[in-house]
């Protein structure tokens, strides 16, 4: 069975109950709220809301990672992410840092950021070494086909369960290898990143594959494209921002299947929508 708390670097996280990690994007592009928060006065505030809303774990990214997207420099990606930081980190909430880059992470690390949230899953040279440094932050190890400027070219083709299991375990195993304590990890199957929504299905229905891995998982559901073809109306897929029905359904079968934490635009009617689930399991387990 997975463990039910998670190390980093300030907190000890509780994973009995679904956390919920509220996405703060301080991008122009990203694929949903692109521009949205853009400045750091705008990120701050959006952030605060996602508290005030019932948000356990900030995520902030300054990279987007859509479809498609270019890479960005290291230097503006520093520029966009540090002067957040700086700010939250007095909130004495813990703050994950998407990334890839380890020298953002270890600028963020420094600062006094507590987890590393990266869809490379430390495959970038110096990631792991970095992690030594830093023994008490938390990690997510994340599954990615190819990058985000090719992925969706070309697709994976092969049985997708498998493939993402045996990457996760890998990386797993590359991690207790080097040292890295269990407690410290939650691995993520990275729906949409380089799957189709066939794939993306298949995942969530065979979670308990990836939950065999013995760590906690995030699901990434949240507004993905793959919802949005799934309840496209007469073929018209809804924009990103009027996927809340579907993002919802997909989070809660991820937490009734085991998901720790699920990652989430929409905080509030995420919330919410956790509280009805949990009073009803709480309700069956008093029968």
């Amino acid at each position: 069975m997975p463990t039910t708390s998670w190390q980093t670097s300030r907190f000890v996280i509780d994973l009995s109950q679904p956390k919920v990690m509220g996405i703060v994007n301080i991008t122009p592009d990203s694929f949903s709220d692109g521009g949205q928060f853009e400045s750091n006065s705008q990120a701050l505030q959006h952030a605060e809301n996602l508290l005030q809303q019932g948000a356990d774990i900030l995520d902030i990214g300054g990279e987007s990672s859509r479809p498609g997207s270019q890479p960005l420099s290291l230097e503006e990606e520093l520029s966009r992410v540090l002067p957040f930081v700086r700010e939250a980190v007095k909130w004495q909430v813990p703050l994950s840092i998407d990334t890839y880059k380890p020298q953002v992470m270890k600028a963020a690390l420094d600062l006094g950021a507590d987890i590393i949230n990266d869809i490379w899953a430390m495959r970038q040279a110096g990631a792991w070494d970095l992690m030594a440094q830093f023994p008490d932050c938390g990690i997510c190890l994340m599954h990615m086909h190819r990058d985000p400027l090719t992925m969706q070219t070309a697709p994976m083709t092969s049985n997708v369960v498998q493939v993402v299991k045996d990457f996760l375990a890998q990386q797993l195993s590359t991690a207790f290898h080097l040292g890295v304590q269990k407690e410290r990890i939650v691995i993520d199957p990275g729906v949409g990143f380089g799957k189709t929504p066939d794939q993306n299905l298949a995942m969530l229905m065979h979670q308990s594959e990836f939950m065999s891995l013995g760590q906690p998982l995030l699901a990434g559901w949240s507004r993905k494209s793959t919802l949005g073809k799934m309840v496209a109306p007469k073929g018209q897929e809804p924009v990103p921002s009027d996927r809340l029905g579907a993002s919802l359904s997909a989070a809660l079968l991820a937490v009734q299947k085991g998901a720790a934490i699920v990652r989430v635009h929409d905080v509030k009617e995420t919330v919410q929508a956790l509280k009805i689930w949990q009073a009803v399991q709480a309700n069956l387990s008093a029968e």
